[in-house]
């Protein structure tokens, strides 16, 4: 769904400004909130989430020296490069379109989808579907009556590239930003994996080893990471389609199982947790934009990031299962909050009879930028199941009852 509020590009031109991060590496989640946000029908609160959300946002750093066709193997993965690689890009997007760029980095920088705790691919994955939806709303002004291939529930049928009028403005430069920040943050994981297994996601989710030692942030963890007995073995257990329509598919199942798994298992980190949901959603949403020769690639780059980021910040024991009783969650499900010292919240018993857009407007309401991405791919994932996936929805609340809601006055989250 395209905005033609303009809002979204008001957004993103005012974050153009800011840097990457904030705080010596934390994300700055700006441009994939709003672009949530934009998208699911909250338009009305983006500028003031924007005014609350800027104050910790900083400048973008110094540049150091041009990323060349020479240069850009050494300066992959060096964060003192940030400003440089967004540079780059802009370049590169200037004189070429936009698809072929993504195609051929997009191999090269797969083997990094770990860097920054996955939030580059998750920007590039918000950026993308901006575009595609500026594509299919500039053919449907040519083409009204023409029918629109799905992004959900079976693999999409591919657009043809530049079929309309190029892309510019905010959404492209959104584009360079995201491939300039996974390109300087780019980090491959502590040891090769071998993804060549048979097990369907869900099974492979649940066989994950656990990290012992989990004190320390996400590159400490990742350290230990060679530690964890069997490790290898576990993050190449998933099964990969070599047909692109089949691995859409089992990337599909496995945004699920990892949005059904965060309702058992994201109190191990609340935070860290969404992200093995919210990554392999934004590969699946880049797809359509890419040559089908690489969507297999895309699914067995994903997963082991997934599968580490479940290892080192998985609990020691989860929580109950959500059961659904006469369509309502049961209230055994709640018990496990209780465990965790958060207060049980009553939208957790209400998921079923909910809406998508309804939890996403409660997700928009709580403002917190995690909450609001999850929020974003637990409504993918009903979109795209026949049922409408209540697991997913209660998911989605379950992180609005364990993450804090950021300390804004009322006026400043619109409403």
């Amino acid at each position: 769904m395209d905005d033609t509020s303009g809002i979204l590009d008001e957004a993103l031109e005012r974050l153009h400004s800011t840097g990457p991060e904030r705080a010596g590496w934390l994300s700055n989640h700006a441009p994939m909130a709003v672009e949530a946000l934009v998208r699911h029908g909250q338009s009305a609160t983006v500028h003031g989430w924007l005014d609350s959300y800027g104050g910790k946002l900083e400048d973008r750093p110094r540049r150091v020296s041009p990323i060349t066709e020479t240069t850009w193997r050494q300066a992959l993965g060096d964060p003192r490069h940030l400003t440089d690689w967004a540079d780059y890009f802009a370049h590169q997007l200037a004189e070429r379109p936009w698809r072929e760029v993504l195609a051929a980095w997009w191999p090269r920088l797969l083997p990094g989808i770990i860097a920054s705790a996955t939030h580059g691919v998750i920007r590039v994955g918000h950026a993308v579907r901006t575009l595609l939806d500026s594509e299919q709303t500039a053919r449907a002004a040519h083409t009204p009556h023409a029918a629109s291939g799905t992004t959900t529930g079976s693999a999409p049928v591919p657009t043809v590239p530049h079929a309309s009028p190029a892309p510019s403005g905010p959404r492209l430069t959104e584009l360079a930003e995201a491939l300039g920040y996974w390109a300087a943050r780019h980090q491959p994981l502590p040891g090769a994996v071998d993804v060549g297994g048979v097990a369907p996601p869900a099974a492979a989710l649940a066989a994950l080893p656990r990290l012992a030692d989990q004190s320390g942030g996400i590159r400490d963890r990742l350290a230990r990471v060679p530690t964890v007995p069997g490790w290898q073995q576990a993050a190449g257990a998933l099964h990969v389609p070599g047909d692109p329509d089949l691995a859409y598919e089992q990337l599909s199942r496995l945004v699920r199982a990892a949005t059904h798994r965060y309702a058992t298992h994201g109190h191990g980190d609340p935070v860290l947790l969404v992200h093995a949901a919210t990554a392999p959603n934004a590969v699946l949403r880049t797809l359509p934009a890419l040559p089908r020769a690489l969507w297999a690639p895309s699914l067995r780059a994903v997963w082991p990031p997934v599968a580490v980021l479940m290892m080192i910040y998985g609990p020691a024991a989860p929580l109950p299962a959500p059961r659904l009783c006469d369509g309502r969650p049961a209230e055994g499900h709640l018990a496990g909050d209780r465990a965790t010292g958060r207060r049980p919240t009553p939208m957790v018993r209400q998921a079923a009879g909910m809406t998508p857009d309804e939890v996403f407007a409660l997700a928009a309401a709580h403002g917190d930028e995690h909450v609001i991405k999850f929020a974003d791919t637990a409504v993918d994932v009903a979109a795209a199941a026949p049922d409408g996936d209540a697991r997913a929805l209660v998911a989605a609340l379950h992180a609005q009852s364990m993450i804090d809601a950021p300390r804004w006055p009322a006026t400043l989250r619109g409403g």
